[in-house]
């Protein structure tokens, strides 16, 4: 299967396709060089596409995922020639300190800073925000720019230091755990258990285009939803589910799903 044929089976959107064009490229440059290759950071969805294409292609290993840590949203996907052992020096950390200062920052105030400074969105990772500072995940190539740029956010000063990704501060994850019976396994049934709506509502918002299963959005209310399977629904949230159960006396199936607060 040649290289156009493999994509054109790959993407889901017209859009897709230069992305999978571009990280194919990455892959054929690594495997020519025989050096590490990085592809620019990608979101949940687009790893899953990324996934399928190599799967497509053949290749099934000598390449990671990797955002910084292990629960990470944003994840580059690096090459590794054989004599490569890992991804180290593909990322850099920095650390954005604001302590002592009144004002609190939000996610969205770290995000809109770096914007303003024509940061593009696919250089960067995750963002961590702590109560005094914000800890960046970043395309190496950023590193002297953050340093000597990137001095405030909004009114408040910043103080930006490289760090070791063991540094980093992770953020503890909050959760709520759901246990419940559905008639069946259902993308309606199990978002209407997991955001505490009708059945009904749930069946809206999906043909709405509104829910995501595993980070693609899916129209069908009927789509069989499996363990361990990621639901997004817009203005609701997200959540998992974590465990699927055996049937109840009333043929109803037990399930257990973390709800992310």
């Amino acid at each position: 299967m040649d290289k156009s044929t493999i994509i054109a089976k790959t993407a889901q959107e017209p859009e897709d396709r230069l992305l999978l064009a571009k990280v194919l490229d990455k892959y054929e440059q690594s495997q020519r060089k025989n050096i590490p290759a990085a592809t620019l950071f990608l979101s949940p969805r687009e790893q899953q596409l990324v996934q399928a294409l190599l799967n497509a292609a053949g290749v099934r290993s000598g390449y990671v995922l990797d955002g910084g840590y292990e629960e990470a949203e944003r994840k580059i996907a690096v090459f590794l020639p054989g004599w490569a052992e890992d991804a180290e020096g593909e990322l850099v950390f920095l650390r954005a300190s604001f302590h002592g200062q009144d004002s609190a920052l939000t996610h969205r105030d770290i995000l809109g800073s770096l914007m303003g400074l024509g940061v593009e969105r696919d250089r960067l990772g995750d963002i961590l925000v702590s109560p005094h500072s914000a800890d960046i995940i970043a395309a190496p190539s950023l590193r002297d720019f953050f340093l000597r740029e990137w001095g405030e956010a909004g009114r408040v000063k910043l103080r930006v230091a490289e760090i070791g990704r063991k540094e980093l501060i992770l953020p503890q994850v909050q959760v709520k755990l759901i246990r419940d019976t559905v008639s069946s396994l259902r993308l309606d049934a199990v978002t209407a258990t997991a955001f505490s709506m009708s059945r009904g509502r749930a069946a809206e918002l999906i043909s709405a285009g509104r829910v995501n299963l595993d980070h693609v959005p899916c129209l069908k209310p009927d789509k069989p939803v499996a363990e361990g399977a990621v639901l997004t629904a817009r203005g609701f949230g997200r959540a998992r589910l974590r465990e699927v159960g055996g049937l109840s006396k009333k043929g109803r199936t037990g399930i257990t799903i973390e709800r992310y607060l």
